[in-house]
């Protein structure tokens, strides 16, 4: 069984809309810290946006980060897409952990779904 499985990636041009979520099996997420990472070709893994189990967020520029742990789930809204916005998206969990505090932390991860910006 898949810890995390991401969906909603695909094709967008500039200045569009993606919401990206992350499923998590059992109750992973309800007192983890969750996470969304991204990787384009050639390029280190970066942080996205990091949501603590109190509701503290950090997000990387147009994007909200969100969860609803009655869902098991987290999202990920991205606004006015632009081409470097184009990765592989990524989310994580530290089960182990309520705070965030280092990208290190991150033991599950998801198989990720692919952005694509188009200008």
């Amino acid at each position: 069984q898949v810890p995390l499985m991401e969906s909603g990636g695909g094709s967008v041009q500039a200045g569009g809309s993606l919401t990206l979520s992350c499923v998590a099996s059992g109750d992973t997420i309800n007192s983890a810290c969750m996470g969304w990472f991204r990787q384009a070709p050639g390029k280190e893994r970066e942080t996205v946006a990091l949501n603590n189990a109190y509701g503290l967020r950090t997000v990387k520029g147009r994007f909200t980060i969100s969860r609803d742990n009655a869902k098991n789930s987290l999202y990920l809204q991205m606004d006015d897409l632009k081409p470097e916005d184009t990765a592989m998206y990524y989310c994580a969990a530290d089960p182990d952990s309520v705070n965030c505090y280092s990208v290190r932390q991150f033991t599950l991860w998801g198989q990720g779904t692919q952005v694509t910006v188009s200008s």
